[in-house]
C-alpha cells in the first residue's frame, strides 16, 4: 500500500508508524485507519518492535470531523465497528510489542489507540483527553474497556464525564500510562526503548503479553495453570539458552528472537 497519511520506516528492528496529518492535529479519517491497520500488520512480518506516533504538534485528535462532510453525515456505529475495530483490533493483537510515542495531545479516540499498546511513553508536554460528553457522546475506540484497567473505576468515570485534560505527569501518577519524560529526551528515549525490545527475547515477550492480558479473566489456578504452560514454551526457546549462558559468562544476552 502507497500510504498518503501515515509514513512508516523500519530501522534495526523497530517499524515505527508516524501519523502524518499534522495540519488536521493527525484527526483520524477512512483512509487514515485503513492505513494505520495495513502497516501494523506489516509490521509483524518485517520488525520486533512497532512505535505509533505523531508528526508536529499532536499525536492524534480523534475522529476527523470533517470527514464525510457534516458530522450529521456519520453513521458512528458503522464506523466504529468497520473501521476502527479493525485498527484497534490490529494494534492490541499485534504479535510484537508496540509502544504509542505520544508526543501531544491525545484526545477522544486518539487517546483511546494509544492505550491499545503494550506500552504507553508521553512526554511532559503531551496530554490526554476523553472529549467525547463535549459534543454529546461516550467515550469510544475502547475507551471504556481501556481506561478502567488503567485508570480505575473512579478515574475512568470522571475522565469521561468532565473531558478534563490529563496531563502526561498525571497518566503516569494514575497508572495510565507507563512512563513520562521531559519533552527535550524524549524522542531518544522511546527510540532507546524500542530498539530494547527489538533486541529482546521476543517469544517471551509474546507470551507475557498473552499472560497478563489473561489475568482479568482467570482465576489464580487458571492462572498458575497458564504460567506453567506458557514458561515452559519459554524454557525450549534458544533465546532462553542464551540468557541463561550469557549471565552465567557476565555478558549481555545477543537474543535471536527465537
Amino acid at each position: 500500500m502507497n500510504y498518503t497519511t501515515i509514513r512508516y520506516s523500519n530501522r534495526d528492528g523497530v517499524g515505527v508508524i508516524t501519523f502524518n496529518r499534522a495540519d488536521q492535529m493527525n484527526a483520524m479519517n477512512t483512509q487514515m485507519r485503513a492505513e494505520i491497520a495495513h502497516a501494523v500488520k506489516a509490521a509483524e512480518e518485517d520488525a520486533r518492535a512497532l512505535v505509533l506516533t505523531g508528526k508536529g504538534r499532536a499525536f492524534c485528535a480523534g475522529q476527523d470531523l470533517g470527514d464525510r462532510g457534516s458530522p450529521t453525515d456519520l453513521n458512528l456505529e458503522r464506523t466504529l465497528r468497520d473501521e476502527y475495530m479493525p485498527m484497534l483490533n490490529a494494534i492490541y493483537n499485534c504479535r510484537i510489542p508496540t509502544i504509542a510515542a505520544v508526543n501531544g495531545a491525545a484526545a477522544g479516540a486518539g487517546a483511546n489507540l494509544a492505550l491499545a499498546a503494550d506500552v504507553v511513553i508521553a512526554s511532559e508536554s503531551a496530554y490526554f483527553m476523553q472529549a467525547f460528553s463535549r459534543i454529546g457522546l461516550i467515550p469510544d475506540a475502547g475507551g471504556t474497556y481501556w481506561m478502567p484497567r488503567q485508570m480505575g473505576f473512579a478515574k475512568a468515570m470522571g475522565a469521561a464525564l468532565f473531558a478534563d485534560k490529563i496531563s502526561a505527569r498525571q497518566a503516569a501518577d494514575w497508572g495510565m500510562i507507563w512512563e513520562w519524560v521531559a519533552d527535550e529526551t524524549f524522542a531518544d528515549h522511546w527510540w532507546q526503548r524500542a530498539k530494547y525490545l527489538a533486541d529482546g527475547p521476543s517469544q517471551a515477550f509474546r507470551a507475557a503479553k498473552k499472560a497478563i492480558r489473561s489475568t482479568y479473566d482467570n482465576d489464580l489456578q487458571s492462572q498458575l495453570e497458564l504460567e506453567g504452560k506458557l514458561q515452559g514454551k519459554c524454557g525450549n526457546t534458544r533465546d532462553f539458552v542464551e540468557g541463561v549462558t550469557a549471565f552465567m559468562e557476565k555478558r549481555p544476552a545477543k537474543f535471536e528472537g527465537r
